[in-house]
């Protein structure tokens, strides 16, 4: 191994540069962690999906046999992903896949990249791997987080990515209410050089308030759709008060 790859398999955020990405400063910070499962709650357009890109080309290139598992809703959201992987391997590491297609590749060193949808069922048939991401992470059904996390067990990291998506589900509960059991990452559309203040007021005056602090604030708002407000369901509730039973139960 010359000493450019032993510097590249040391520090993911080289890696990233070499590949014609100077990461932000958030960025090689997340890079370097070592955190087992990470909440990425970013602005669109902040680079989430070009860093998790670099992660997993990174864990695939240098950790010979690793699986790397790709997530999202859709199979469209996920090769999306999977693209931003390809372009690690040609431009950071001139390594061009031993077996590929449009959702899986192989390396030489017999670790694999795999792009799938959000479907629980196909998930289950996975074990072991070494990186596992989920793109758009709020719109993941809690039935496909609850079928990754047991694949974890043997050691494997999970990488959560996503913008809010209204005060509900497991990403949102996590991130509330996970302790420490998770390492958290706010990036909002302020954090980002490419994000300039005139593009934010144009958005701003042309966007509904809460989708605007959704998107680029990265708030867990509740949209105009909702009848009652989550704060103002959670005043209503008094802690310690019986339920009335209701007269069909008797």
């Amino acid at each position: 191994m010359s000493l450019r790859d032993l510097a590249h398999a040391l520090d993911p955020a080289l890696y990233m540069n070499a590949a014609g990405y100077g990461p932000d400063p958030w960025q090689s910070t997340f890079l370097r962690s070592t955190s087992p499962r990470s909440l990425l709650l970013c602005s669109r357009q902040t680079g989430k999906s070009t860093v998790t890109g670099a992660l997993a080309s990174h864990t695939a290139i240098y950790e010979p046999g690793a699986l790397v598992l790709l997530l999202a809703p859709s199979q469209q959201q996920s090769r999306e992903l999977f693209r931003k992987v390809l372009a690690f391997h040609r431009e950071a590491a001139d390594l061009d896949p031993e077996a590929e297609s449009a959702q899986r590749i192989e390396l030489p060193n017999g670790s694999r990249i795999v792009s799938l949808s959000g479907n629980p069922t196909t998930v289950r048939g996975f074990s072991g791997p070494r990186l596992v991401i989920l793109d758009e992470a709020a719109w993941i059904e809690d039935e496909l987080f609850h079928a990754v996390t047991p694949m974890l067990a043997a050691g494997g990291r999970l990488i959560a990515m996503t913008t809010p998506n209204g005060r509900r589900g497991w990403f949102h509960d996590a991130w509330a209410n996970g302790g420490e059991a998770w390492h958290r990452t706010l990036v909002t559309a302020h954090d980002s050089p490419r994000i300039t203040p005139e593009f934010l007021a144009l958005e701003q005056a042309s966007k509904p308030d809460w989708r605007f602090r959704q998107e680029y604030l990265c708030q867990f708002v509740d949209t105009d759709e909702t009848l009652f407000s989550t704060d103002l369901i959670s005043r209503a509730i008094v802690p310690g008060t019986t339920p009335l039973l209701s007269p069909f139960a008797w």
